[in-house]
């Protein structure tokens, strides 16, 4: 993943707990790295090293910390270093969601080594939708659902989750219905 991804995870914590408890995180997940440039690629080992560092010093389990950081990486990440880039994405909750799948060609502008995860809309209605994930990463499902609920954030729009089928109960990917 790209360092920015780490950097999030640094400043979510700093932001909310102090530089003294980032330094307990960073100690705690064995990282070497002692800061993270946003341009450069780093091994997907480095940021869940320090996802489960957070989820252990925080006492939260990795499911909340990856939930609390995807809402992180939309509400302030994103919002604040790309806004060009969310406001792409629709002028309201609904519209996001249907351009999710093509958004992820427009990151690749900013970082071309980026190895995206597919997004598909399906069952489409007024307030709801299935949204399918398909990624070569295990286990980040709980963050794309913190994204989801991040961009209701963003929107000013309630948001509810279910997630009706997933890779942990032998499927090919994870399908979100989400309503609104």
């Amino acid at each position: 993943m790209y360092g920015i991804v780490n950097k999030s995870i640094e400043d979510l914590v700093i932001s909310n707990f102090g530089e003294e408890k980032w330094q307990a995180i960073h100690k705690r997940s064995g990282v070497e790295d002692d800061f993270f440039l946003s341009n450069e690629v780093y091994d997907d080992e480095v940021t869940f090293k320090l996802a489960i560092a957070v989820s252990e010093e925080m006492d939260m389990s990795l499911d909340a910390v990856l939930v609390t950081f995807g809402e992180w990486w939309v509400v302030k990440t994103t919002k604040e270093k790309y806004p060009g880039l969310m406001e792409s994405g629709g002028n309201n909750f609904k519209d996001f969601l249907v351009n999710l799948p093509n958004f992820h060609n427009r990151v690749m502008l900013i970082y071309p080594k980026l190895s995206p995860p597919e997004f598909k809309v399906s069952d489409i209605a007024e307030s709801s939708l299935h949204l399918h994930y398909f990624s070569h990463r295990q286990g980040l499902q709980a963050f794309v659902k913190g994204i989801i609920q991040g961009l209701g954030i963003v929107y000013n729009t309630p948001v509810e989750l279910e997630l009706i089928q997933s890779r942990n109960t032998g499927h090919t990917h994870e399908i979100f219905k989400i309503n609104w």
